[in-house]
């Protein structure tokens, strides 16, 4: 008859185990020293400085938080996991407008990502974030250069969020042509053969139509609607100087790459 109270005994240690599951498996995160964090050591003091100075520029330009961090290890966790747990830890961005943005490397893994809080994901797309990781801070990873990489893609996420996307994205167009010039020759002598067909065509009517005593055949059919309609490109406070986070919330907004 002892054997329903070790049975039901079993249970609850089961169950207590699993609700305490979640805590133990918590990431450690570091602690929130400033606007960078180098726990890896990619940064000499002086470009710390220098892109503490950046970051601090842009929150008292606009409010919006920008924050480095180096990490020597995820702790078994994919990026985005510890990137949005991260964000939250350390509530970056402030509370009413949720407008914090996390730039994580850690090279030990390899990986990159830009944590976006939910106030921004509007400004700074998936899609925009994708394009700095993989046009401006990437090449400089492969070449070793993290200090490069890092500038660069705190350089692109303060034109983005100060209202300079265009900019980003002009430029990463121009590494993709130079990158396929192939591609873009191509494009070249396609509109090159449009446009001559269209000349061609329309010489073509113009004489049929002297020919027969000024009368047209027709119409003169040109690529594109009748509309008119065309296409679319689509000085720093240091280590710790009391920076801390506003209350901001991340939803996982976002994007990763690996080199």
């Amino acid at each position: 008859m002892a054997v329903m109270p070790r049975v039901g005994g079993m249970v609850l240690a089961t169950a207590l185990a699993l609700w305490l599951l979640p805590a133990a498996a918590e990431p450690i995160f570091p602690e929130l020293t400033g606007r960078v964090v180098d726990d890896a050591s990619l940064l000499s003091y002086p470009e710390e400085v220098a892109v503490t100075a950046d970051l601090k520029a842009l929150e008292d330009k606009s409010s919006d938080q920008l924050v480095v961090v180096t990490l020597t290890s995820l702790q078994g966790y994919t990026i985005e996991d510890f990137g949005y747990q991260l964000g939250r830890h350390w509530g970056i961005g402030t509370e009413k407008w949720d407008n914090g943005v996390i730039l994580i490397v850690a090279p030990n893994e390899r990986k990159v990502r830009i944590e976006v809080g939910r106030g921004l994901e509007g400004t700074l797309t998936d899609a925009l974030s994708k394009i700095i990781i993989e046009n401006s801070i990437l090449p400089r990873f492969r070449e070793g250069d993290f200090a490069g990489g890092i500038k660069n893609g705190v350089r692109d996420i303060v034109l983005v969020l100060t209202g300079d996307a265009a900019e980003v994205e002009q430029r990463a167009k121009a590494r993709r042509d130079a990158d396929h010039p192939a591609i873009s020759w191509l494009v070249m002598i396609f509109w090159t053969l449009i446009i001559l067909w269209i000349a061609y065509s329309v010489w073509r009517s113009a004489r049929y139509a002297s020919r027969a005593g000024g009368r047209s055949s027709g119409p003169i059919f040109l690529p594109g609607g009748s509309s008119g309609g065309g296409w679319s490109s689509g000085g720093g406070d240091g280590g710790g100087s009391g920076f801390s986070g506003g209350g901001g919330s991340f939803g996982g907004g976002g994007a990763s790459g690996g080199w």
